[in-house]
C-alpha cells in the first residue's frame, strides 16, 4: 500500500530588523485521502543570504556539501517564487508536498481554479529521469490537475521528460518561461 501524501503550507519567516515574524501560507485546498499524512509544514527563510550568514556557511562549504547546497538553493528559489507570485496576474498558492515515505515535491503551485504545477529544486548541473519520481506522484496523486512537473536544475538546457514534465534551468525563473 502506497502512503498517501499532503500538500502542506509553507512557512515563512521574514528577516526584519532582527525580528522573526511567521508568515503562514495560507492553507491548502487540496485533499487527498488516506491514513498516514505527513504533517510537518516546511521553513523557509525569507533572505537566504541572510540565513547563509548566520549559519556561517561559505562558497567553499556549499561547493563540497552538495546537500546543503541544495537546501540553500531550494530556499532561494521558493523566495523568488513568493516575490514574483505577489505581482502576477494568475493569483498562486505556495505549498509543498510530501508523503510518509519520504517522497516529496518542494513546491507545489496551485491557482485558483484547482490547477497545479509542482517544481523540483537540483543544485546538480545535470538531471536524470529519477529527478522527477516526486512530480510524478504527485501526479498520480490529483490526476487531471497536474498541469505541468518543472525541475529547475544548476544546467542550461532546456529538457523535455515527456508531455508534462520538464527540466528548465533556474535562469528561467527570470525569462518568463515558469509561469
Amino acid at each position: 500500500e502506497m502512503a498517501m501524501g499532503v500538500v502542506k503550507p509553507l512557512e515563512i519567516v521574514d528577516v526584519d530588523h532582527q525580528q522573526c515574524q511567521w508568515c503562514p501560507v495560507p492553507m491548502c485546498p487540496l485533499r487527498f485521502r488516506g491514513k498516514r499524512l505527513v504533517k510537518a509544514s516546511k521553513l523557509v527563510i525569507g533572505d537566504t543570504g541572510l540565513m547563509t550568514y548566520l549559519l556561517g556557511l561559505n562558497e567553499e562549504r556549499l561547493l563540497h556539501d552538495p546537500i546543503l547546497a541544495g537546501h540553500v538553493l531550494e530556499n532561494f528559489v521558493i523566495m523568488e517564487l513568493k516575490k514574483q507570485l505577489s505581482w502576477n496576474r494568475t493569483k498562486v498558492q505556495l505549498f509543498h508536498f510530501r508523503t510518509q515515505t519520504g517522497q516529496e515535491v518542494d513546491i507545489v503551485l496551485e491557482d485558483l481554479s484547482g490547477r497545479v504545477i509542482g517544481i523540483e529544486v537540483k543544485s546538480s548541473a545535470s538531471v536524470a529521469a529519477d529527478d522527477f519520481k516526486g512530480l510524478r506522484l504527485l501526479h498520480e496523486t490529483i490526476g487531471k490537475r497536474f498541469v505541468r512537473g518543472i525541475v529547475l536544475y544548476a544546467g542550461s538546457e532546456f529538457i523535455p521528460f515527456g508531455s508534462e514534465l520538464q527540466a528548465l534551468p533556474i535562469s528561467a525563473l527570470w525569462s518568463g518561461v515558469v509561469q
